[in-house]
């Protein structure tokens, strides 16, 4: 099935309803046109915003912090009381399900824990960018293919 578009004099209709018509396509491609701007410059401001609140990538640590007990076999009375030593532990996991496990002196632990929460600062930042990126990639495809067309 085909529509037929025709000019609205052909259907009765006066000049004034061709104006009328051309009025409203034109407002709505106006309105059409301002949201995608909005759209874009909000995910603009938001990508922008976010970058200045970004960690010290410098700071960061990937893993986990875990809190261990450790026991001797013999020769230790605390040990041998069943109280053991009270350790503290970064675990990183590597493809292949290795992981690593550094064990940290007491001093160090603050500092971990600020590296760790550095980093899922910085991941969940970096995720939110990528998403504004994705956005304003599908804010104006025009403007996109007229850039790759101007550079041949």
């Amino acid at each position: 099935m085909s529509a037929v578009i025709r000019h609205p004099t052909e259907l009765g209709g006066t000049p004034n309803v061709l104006k009328i018509i051309q009025t409203f396509l034109l407002h709505c491609v106006v309105v059409y046109v301002s949201l995608l701007i909005v759209k874009q410059e909000a995910a603009i401001g938001k990508r922008d915003r976010l970058v200045p609140r970004l960690p010290d990538a410098g700071e960061v640590l990937r893993g986990s912090l875990l809190h261990r007990i450790i026991r001797h076999r013999t020769g230790c009375p605390k040990c041998d009381r069943g109280e053991g030593h009270p350790v503290a532990v970064l675990a990183v996991g590597y493809p292949g399900g290795r992981t690593r496990q550094i064990s940290l002196r007491k001093e160090q632990v603050a500092h971990v824990r600020r590296c760790l929460a550095n980093y899922q600062k910085l991941k969940s930042a970096i995720e939110e960018i990528c998403e504004m990126n994705q956005l304003l990639l599908r804010a104006d495809p025009d403007e996109k293919e007229e850039e790759g067309r101007r550079g041949k």
